[in-house]
């Protein structure tokens, strides 16, 4: 911008400074200004006088969330409610009574009108942030236009501005470019998640179809609405391509891992090796699929806890998918008994014992067989079936055995431990007593080693 722009820019708001320093010193502005105090400490005080009943009100609305949300956005905005209000009955009681129009409390009522209408409607974005952000953008826009400023404060944007080359970016196109593309984005965002949604709820498509035509969406909007914003405040994207090349090649080196997750993820939603609900076990983690996302795979595990896990890594590591072609699953439990045991009659009470527990699959048998004789047991493997492995497995493993314990209790077969037989070759005294009394006892040994031992 040169310096004329700058001269001109300068005496203008010189200019419009000393009118409105004129305009406010009337004794009408006066009165006016007033009369808007007046108004806004009345709301102050209504406010708190309401504030208990309507919070009253809000407790008793059930099952109708986006109501609530409304209602609660409206709640903690009553002061402006009851100021737009009293502004309202002023301007009424102005012109019933004949008297010249109030400027200041006009332009103060649809300013705080639109602030409260703009404030009330930001709160369908969930995002705190980005509802702020658009509140004090729409309500600038909304004051600019109210105050008749939009068109000088448009051409002082449009004069600073930076050549290169042959483009021109001036702050306006700036200011635009970001506008429109905010409201593209949102807009995709919006229409994106609302296709998701019916997408996600058509039970024609597999579980893993349905998350990638939901991505797809998503990302595919996403693009076109970049383009048609970028289109839209006439930038030419043709120029754009040599600097887009070169951001691609860096973003190839730089966002190596992100690149190979996003890829991956698409590789598990065509193939589907896994999907939302499946139980699955990777390296310690074990635990039921909730979502799959660009980057990574949410997995719950029994105890709550919800880790993150990379897509790259179901496709490079070893992945157990419980319930990959069914959801039935075979559990191996191993356990010994006494020798003195009939080991016909334990295989026969251990598949009983098995059987009675609810989680048990009924249509499959259940086997029991001897695998070996141990040093102090008879070893026994006991195999059945479950249905619900996302119900957990090591639950159902200590019903089993607590089952296998009681049926065993109950007809006299014995669990034995590991015990060792030690003798001592040399005698040995044994001293007890405070006194210093000494019983002697007789023993084969009264130090050894190592191979001194026999089992």
């Amino acid at each position: 911008m040169d310096r004329e722009a700058l001269r001109r820019l300068a005496a203008g708001v010189s200019d419009w400074g000393r009118s409105a320093l004129d305009f406010f010193y009337q004794p009408s502005s006066l009165a006016q200004i007033g009369a808007v105090v007046v108004c806004y400490l009345l709301a102050m005080g209504l406010d708190r006088f309401t504030r208990a009943p309507i919070e009253r009100q809000a407790r008793r609305i059930r099952g109708a969330p986006g109501i609530l949300r409304i209602v609660v956005a409206i709640r903690r905005r009553m002061r402006w409610v009851y100021f737009v209000l009293l502004l309202w009955l002023v301007t009424l009681i102005d012109v019933a009574a004949g008297g010249p129009r109030s400027q200041i409390v006009s332009v103060v009522f649809k300013l705080a009108l639109a602030w409260l209408v703009i404030a009330v409607a930001s709160r369908i974005i969930r995002n705190r942030l980005a509802s702020r952000l658009i509140t004090l953008a729409a309500w600038s826009f909304a004051a600019l236009s109210i105050l008749d400023l939009t068109t000088p404060v448009a051409n002082v944007l449009d004069q600073t501005a930076i050549s290169m080359g042959t483009a021109r970016i001036s702050a306006l196109l700036v200011v635009k470019t970001v506008i429109v593309i905010a409201v593209a984005l949102w807009i995709a965002s919006t229409l994106g998640s609302f296709l998701d949604a019916r997408v996600q709820r058509s039970e024609e498509l597999t579980p893993a179809l349905r998350v990638l035509i939901g991505k797809i969406l998503k990302i595919g909007l996403v693009v076109v609405a970049l383009v048609i914003a970028l289109a839209s405040v006439g930038l030419d994207l043709t120029a754009l391509t040599v600097f887009s090349g070169a951001i691609g090649v860096g973003l190839g080196f730089g966002l190596q891992k992100v690149v190979s997750n996003f890829i991956s993820g698409i590789i598990i939603l065509l193939d589907r090796s896994i999907k939302p609900g499946d139980t699955i076990s990777l390296g310690e983690t074990f635990g039921w699929i909730r979502d799959l996302r660009a980057r990574f795979v949410s997995v719950v595990t029994r105890d709550g806890k919800e880790y993150l896990i990379p897509n790259e890594d179901f496709i490079t590591n070893q992945v157990i998918n419980w319930s990959f072609s069914n959801d039935l699953v075979r559990i191996d439990v191993k356990f010994g008994v006494s020798y003195d045991a009939d080991p016909h009659e334990v295989m026969r009470i251990s598949k009983e014992a098995a059987s009675a527990v609810p989680r048990v699959v009924e249509s499959k048998p259940v086997v029991c067989w001897l695998t070996g004789f141990g040093d102090s047991s008879l070893d026994f493997i006991l195999r059945f079936w479950i249905s619900d492995p996302p119900a957990g497995i090591a639950n159902v493993k200590g019903q089993v055995l607590l089952a296998l314990w009681d049926a065993f209790k109950a007809n006299g077969i014995g669990i034995p431990f590991p015990h060792r037989e030690v003798i001592f070759r040399t005698p040995m005294v044994v001293e007890r007593g405070a006194t210093g009394s000494a019983q002697a006892a007789t023993a084969n040994t009264a130090t050894f080693g190592k191979s001194d031992v026999a089992e």
